[in-house]
């Protein structure tokens, strides 16, 4: 009798856990990977995530075959048709899978022993850390968890950046306000490492094209599909960008869009790299002296901290968390979000890029794109379709607390613990974006003044109460009371006047 392994594919993983035991007997597995057509096309999703997707893993069943695994990859309509016909052809004793990173993924995955008539084996996900420890297991229902709490537990527990005995390396947890400067004009990043198309991705680039799904463009698809080409990434991260990235990590640039960040997001979401092997890489760094200590605790902060704490609040808060919108937003998305023509821009600069090649930072996304969204009130249901859509490192995991927690704050605030909102002064600050924008980031009324000021300080004015209850949010509400009853009427005027532009 045989096994089938179903390996997903955003679990692309060098050791798979339901391939660890069997590395002995691989005559009695067989491997399936499955090509589901449905799910590739459930949301337009951005072409250089497809051949990213599909790519990595057509490369990954030859990586497993020059292993010794028998792998059969099938491209099907749906992968329950998929799955039936492994059945079928293999008449395995039982199925076995790690369990899905997405909600939808796993209530499937436990629906299969019924569909399929033979036993299902769900493994645990190895691919977060905080599948191996969670810290704050008795946290439930409306408790909040702050993130700086959340990634203070994981340093201690997977030993990042401390001591001997037991406080962090140069006695602060947190280099924030060493990271926050905006880029000089003198300095530029270095160039990005790109990944020539091989055979197969130059097969898969066409076969996207030629199927007319998804947004932007499969050419100019440079990004890594195998082990090796990410493990070469990360190799050019830690020598080249490691150690300006803390510095410039919230700066924004017109000309610039990866600046000193990594951009390694998408092969962690794939099993490309592993978390703990990314942060102890970048932890070497500082004691070896070849970078700073803001720049190696704030990328560790972003892998176990921030993308931890994201995974660890999705499953604490699903499937509830994407039917929530505390500020009742009900706008619909611009249409300049699928073909980036605004004049602001800022947001021009954004969604082109994203439109361009599945990128922006996370600050452009922040700060940028998810504050108009906010200030704009537009239906988060339609704001994480877009984010969904338009990256390539995108996955619901991902999204949905980033979009309706800490970018629009639409759940109230479980994820984040304030609204991340702002007006022109703060883009002004951190980039260059508004030195050539035809809206002045000085103006708060007026034809030239930039949309944010005006639909920052009207948000302000029509959530008050709410706001006013929020104790981080006191210097924000506070400005309120600096506009007499004339200054708040232009305000309202002016942002119903753009809101109704969009429309």
């Amino acid at each position: 009798m045989t096994i089938a392994v179903w390996i997903l594919g955003d679990q692309l993983l060098a050791c798979h856990p339901a391939l660890a035991p069997y590395q002995e007997d691989k005559a009695r597995v067989r491997v399936v990977i499955l090509e589901s057509q449905a799910r590739l096309r459930r949301l337009p999703y951005h072409r250089k995530k497809l051949v990213l997707l599909v790519s990595a893993m057509r490369h990954y069943a030859g990586y497993l075959r020059a292993n010794g695994w028998q792998v059969d990859y099938r491209i099907a309509a749906d992968a329950l048709s998929g799955l039936k016909a492994q059945v079928a052809e293999q008449r395995p004793e039982w199925l076995e899978t790690m369990a899905a990173s997405e909600y939808r993924g796993r209530l499937f995955q436990h629906s299969l022993p019924e569909r399929l008539g033979i036993p299902i084996r769900v493994l645990a996900n190895t691919q977060f850390l905080s599948g191996r420890y969670d810290p704050f297991p008795d946290a439930g229902g409306r408790q909040r968890v702050v993130m700086e709490n959340y990634y203070r537990r994981m340093r201690r527990h997977f030993r990042l950046l401390m001591s001997e005995d037991g406080e962090p390396i140069g006695g602060r947890w947190n280099y924030d306000a060493q990271n926050r400067k905006p880029l000089p004009k003198e300095i530029a990043a270095p160039a990005f490492q790109r990944f020539e198309a091989d055979e197969i991705t130059r097969q898969v680039m066409l076969e996207i094209e030629q199927a007319g799904v998804g947004t932007g463009e499969a050419s100019g698809f440079d990004l890594a599909v195998t082990h090796a080409q990410a493990q070469q990434a990360l190799q050019d991260f830690l020598d080249h960008r490691l150690g300006l990235f803390g510095a410039y990590e919230d700066a924004m640039s017109a000309e610039q869009a990866v600046l000193f960040h990594s951009r390694l997001s998408p092969y962690l979401n794939l099993g490309l790299l592993e978390p703990l092997d990314v942060a102890r890489r970048a932890e070497e760094r500082y004691l070896m002296g070849n970078a700073p200590i803001n720049s190696v605790e704030g990328f560790i902060r972003q892998v176990v901290g921030w993308r931890e704490y994201i995974y660890w609040q999705y499953w604490r808060l699903m499937p509830d968390l994407e039917r929530q919108n505390f500020w009742q937003a009900q706008r619909r998305l611009p249409e300049f979000f699928w073909n980036g023509e605004t004049q602001m821009d800022c947001l021009r600069h954004a969604i082109q890029r994203a439109l361009k090649d599945g990128y922006t930072h996370h600050i452009e996304r922040l700060m940028v794109v998810a504050n108009f969204c906010l200030l704009a009130g537009v239906d988060p249901q339609e704001v994480n379709a877009w984010f969904l859509s338009s990256f390539v490192d995108a996955y619901e995991w991902v999204m949905a607390p980033n979009v309706f927690g800490m970018g629009l704050h639409a759940d109230g605030g479980m994820v984040g613990t304030k609204p991340y909102i702002a007006s022109a002064n703060y883009i002004n600050k951190m980039s260059d974006y508004c030195q050539g924008c035809i809206f002045d980031h000085r103006q708060r009324t007026g034809a030239e003044a930039c949309p944010f000021n005006y639909l920052y300080w009207n948000f302000l004015i029509e959530h008050e109460s709410q706001l006013r209850a929020n104790p981080r949010m006191g210097p924000n509400v506070l400005g309120l009371s600096r506009l007499d009853g004339d200054e708040r009427r232009r305000i309202q005027a002016a942002a119903q006047q753009f809101l109704e532009a969009l429309e």
